[in-house]
């Protein structure tokens, strides 16, 4: 498997991940795409981890929440060898926080993640999109307090335009945050 460093970090991500959007099969939207559950799920996983893939990348919003809980059931006993990528922004139900980057939003979904995974820590946890309702600053922020709690490792966004990229970059700079965040498009 050929690695990549993270944006400007010291962190090597495998150049391919496997996403878990078939994981659960909850919903109408999810449910097409497919279901599979744990037994399934850890059948796939082993057959990355056989080939050399390390890295799943899952999402909130995916199942409802359902996709982190079978990855979770799917790499338990293994978590040394896998790396898990996981994102939130996305409406996650009907409460009137449950969207966006707030720092409320995060908090809840970070910790939410972790529950679901089975884990104490996420490798890498990317903002789903951008949201143009919270100041950039409130959100590096919160994901900096992350980092330093231990329960993100390495922050990245997705589905982010080439400028909101650039704006988030600049706050980042301005008040000190590192560079580190990468930007995945689905």
């Amino acid at each position: 498997m050929e690695y990549r460093h993270l944006g400007a970090s010291g962190f090597k991500v495998p150049v391919l991940s496997f996403g878990t959007g078939t994981f659960g099969g909850k919903g109408d939207f999810f449910g097409a795409w497919g279901n599979t559950d744990v037994a399934e799920a850890k059948r796939l996983v082993d057959i990355c981890l056989d080939a050399g893939l390390t890295m799943f990348d899952s999402a909130d919003i995916y199942s409802n929440g359902v996709a982190e809980s079978v990855l979770g059931e799917a790499i338990k006993g293994r978590r040394d060898r896998v790396l898990i990528s996981t994102k939130a922004t996305f409406r996650f139900s009907d409460e009137p926080n449950d969207v966006g980057s707030s720092r409320f939003h995060l908090l809840k979904a970070c910790d939410a993640a972790l529950k679901r995974l089975g884990t104490d820590y996420i490798d890498l946890f990317q903002l789903h999109g951008f949201d143009a309702k919270t100041p950039v600053e409130e959100t590096l922020s919160t994901l900096d307090d992350l980092v330093r709690a231990g329960k993100i490792r390495y922050v990245g966004v997705s589905n982010f335009s080439g400028w909101h990229l650039m704006k988030s970059l600049a706050v980042a700079d301005r008040y000190g945050y590192p560079r580190y965040v990468a930007n995945q498009a689905y």
